[in-house]
This record gives C-alpha cells, structure tokens and sequence, in this order.
C-alpha cells in the first residue's frame, strides 16, 4: 500500500511559482513511478508531469514544459513539482499518483494510488 499526501497549492499571482510536495508512506514507493496530474472545474483530469523511479526519466506536457519541473527524493519518500512562470489557465487541483513500476507512466489509467489533491489558483 502506498498512501499519498500532496502538500503546497495555494493563491498565487501570474508570474509567480509554487512547489508541490508528495510525501508517501510505503516502502514500496522509492520503486514506484510518480505522476502529477490536474483537474480544472469542467474539464477533464490531465497529465501534468511523470517521472520513473529512480528520477532519471521525467515527462511535462506540452502546455507547462519550460515552466514545471518534476523531481524526486526517494530518501524522503517525496515527489515535487517546481511551478514557475504560472498562468491563469494552471488553476486546478492538483493531484500525484502512484503506479508501483519502475517506468514512466502517463495515463491516469495506469496509476493505483492517489493524493486527494490541493489547489492551485493563478490569480491574473
């Protein structure tokens, strides 16, 4: 079992940056790949980034690369996601996800733990 904890949304103006942290419980996590994924009121959960579990192979989506980075600290049990530059349109709640796999995983589908999320909101 793998319980997740996302930590850091908040209210932020455009331009600024946030980090969000999820912290796991579970020995299994330093071996499980990561995702972080947002759901905006009436639109549908999306990737936001992924990572493996070792954090050598990282995925953005097109829509925050050169503004997110996804890291992780298999020591501290935690994944983060570095914001910057943030838009209007990156409000949502944001959510990680936890697949225990060693590769990149993408697809909302393929993950068997989550966070119950934290908000997001870029005030313009």
């Amino acid at each position: 079992q793998v319980q997740l904890v996302e930590s850091g949304g908040g209210l932020v103006q455009a331009g600024g940056s946030l980090r969000l942290s999820c912290a796991a419980s579970g020995r299994t996590f330093s071996s499980s790949a990561v995702g972080w994924f947002r759901q905006a009121p009436g639109k549908e959960r999306e990737v936001v980034a992924a990572i493996n579990w070792s954090g050598y192979s990282t995925y953005v989506a097109d829509s925050v690369e050169g503004r997110f980075t996804i890291s992780r600290d298999n020591v501290k049990n935690t994944v983060y996601l570095q914001m910057n530059s943030l838009k209007p349109e990156d409000t949502a709640v944001y959510y990680c996800a936890a697949d225990r796999t060693l590769g990149l995983r993408t697809l909302s589908n393929d993950y068997d733990y989550w966070g119950q999320g934290t908000q997001v909101t870029v005030s313009s």
